[in-house]
């Protein structure tokens, strides 16, 4: 009989083995998220050479996750760099995702005014292609933040952000607002949110879901406070000033978010020796398809793709709809800025019961569940009442927050620190090839803007978010299996 497989001991290990009867020490890992996964080694003979392929294929998958959690030992979790990191995340998102939650706002007024020719299948396409550049161009900015921080993305995103909306603020027909929105704006937003989302996660590790919703509230915040301000704006200044009026807050925040939304770990890479070299680098790299290969990560990609796709299609036509079922256009604007200002709720109490309690994925299935709910025996058959119109798009946006919240948190949860960017960028990779046609389907599915088609269109936002939430289960059982803990 062979002898035993000496197994080292870890020169530096968070975890101290207790010993049972059996002699089989258990092995409790904490996770960022609270969690504590039980491993065990068991010492058992080696009869053939299977089993030492075996035993040395688990004991290199336990030092994965021993170097995994001891790369996390020096996060900080809080200081006043991490706060201020924190703070600047957070007015970066202001603008950056605040007019993500606006583009109801926009879509309502354009259609009515310089596409009022247009249907609404044309429309959507301006929307589409925005925001299938914004999760592109994450995953280019992906790579760069892992390899170089941060700082320069912030920079050419903002300058290019802000001179989007100042082109947008000039646009008379599709094209044009393709060009400047969509393409300009769109390629400036996906720039920006990766080092914006990602320095967070550098600072925090168990508190990382409670200081994600905390930076994230930026983006409803800004979700507020646009809506209500381009309001009044188109009104007293008309569309051009208005926006113009915009840019200029959007340059206030950004500007701040440079100087204070640092990441924690300096990189030092050393310079590419040629240019191809580089290309080379940023196009295998910002995508790496092998990511995909891990089951967690497919599913959980699937899940938060499928489930943002299912909030941005109902967020950018709920406007449309108001006015479809007679409300006036402030009161349309108005049932935005009520979605965006329960979402900082949505963001926060989840992001809370995620730490402490519940865990990312098991608070994120639940509310996106709730969230399809909301859909299918509120909105579609007692839509017509406003008064249960305003009902829904607080719950809803309660609802909604929490799950673009809890996005990088779970996939950080199932990723390593040093990977978190790439994987973060790579992610939303296919989040921008299902965008592209989720928003012309469901213009499509509108078409003249009936009530039976709107129906039809609610019933497909709704399938898409319990595509989702089946999603995100398969990669919560791949994790724990049906095992009832925080996760």
């Amino acid at each position: 009989m062979l002898p035993l497989i000496n197994i080292k001991k870890p020169k530096k290990l968070l975890w101290k083995p207790s010993f049972s009867r059996s002699s089989e020490p258990e092995v409790s890992i904490p996770h960022a998220s609270g969690f504590r996964a039980q491993l065990e080694y068991q010492m058992t003979p080696i009869t053939s050479p299977e089993d030492v392929s075996n035993k040395l294929s688990t004991v290199k998958s336990y030092e994965n996750e021993i170097t995994a959690i001891d790369e996390n030992a020096d996060v900080p979790d809080g200081g006043l760099w991490a706060y201020m990191a924190l703070l600047g995340s957070f007015m970066g998102l202001v603008p950056v995702w605040g007019m993500i939650n606006s583009l109801g706002a926009l879509e309502g007024y354009i259609s009515n005014h310089q596409l009022a020719s247009s249907s609404s299948s044309v429309v959507s396409w301006i929307f589409s292609v925005y925001l299938a550049m914004l999760s592109a161009s994450c995953v280019l900015t992906g790579a760069y933040f892992d390899r170089n921080g941060g700082k320069r993305p912030m920079v050419v995103g903002s300058v290019l952000y802000i001179a989007g909306i100042l082109a947008t603020a000039n646009c008379q027909t599709v094209w044009q607002f393709i060009l400047a929105f969509s393409i300009l704006c769109g390629f400036a937003t996906g720039a920006l949110t990766t080092p914006l989302v990602s320095c967070v996660a550098t600072w925090f590790c168990r508190k990382r879901a409670m200081a994600t919703s905390i930076a994230t509230t930026g983006g409803s915040l800004g979700g507020i406070i646009f809506p209500l301000m381009l309001r009044k704006l188109y009104v007293e200044v008309g569309f051009q000033w208005a926006l113009r009026i915009l840019a200029l807050i959007c340059f206030v925040c950004l500007t701040f978010a440079i100087f204070f939304a640092r990441e924690r770990v300096k990189t030092n890479a050393e310079p590419f020796r040629t240019k191809r070299e580089t290309v080379r680098y940023y196009v295998a790299s910002s995508f790496n398809w092998r990511y995909f290969l891990d089951a967690k990560f497919l599913w959980t990609t699937l899940g938060f793709s499928l489930a943002e796709n299912s909030i941005l299609v109902s967020g950018t036509f709920i406007a449309s709809y108001a006015m479809a079922r007679g409300n006036s256009e402030a009161v349309s604007f108005t049932l935005i800025t009520t979605t965006n200002a329960l979402g900082i709720l949505g963001r926060f109490i989840p992001g809370y019961i995620a730490d402490k309690y519940a865990g990312c994925f098991n608070v994120v299935i639940i509310t996106s569940l709730a969230a399809a709910l909301m859909n299918l025996c509120l909105w579609l058959p007692l839509g017509g009442n406003l008064k249960v119109l305003w009902a829904y798009s607080m719950l809803y946006g309660f609802l909604s927050g929490s799950i673009f919240s809890l996005t990088p948190v779970c996939i950080g949860q199932i990723s390593r620190t040093s990977d978190f960017g790439k994987r973060y960028s790579t992610g939303y990779l296919l989040n921008a090839l299902m965008t592209l046609p989720a928003l012309p389907i469901a213009g499509a599915l509108i078409g003249d803007g009936s009530i039976s088609n709107y129906n039809n269109f609610i019933v497909f936002s709704s399938c898409l978010m319990l595509a989702g939430v089946l999603c995100y289960a398969i990669a919560r059982y791949l994790c724990v299996g049906t095992k009832i803990c925080k996760f």
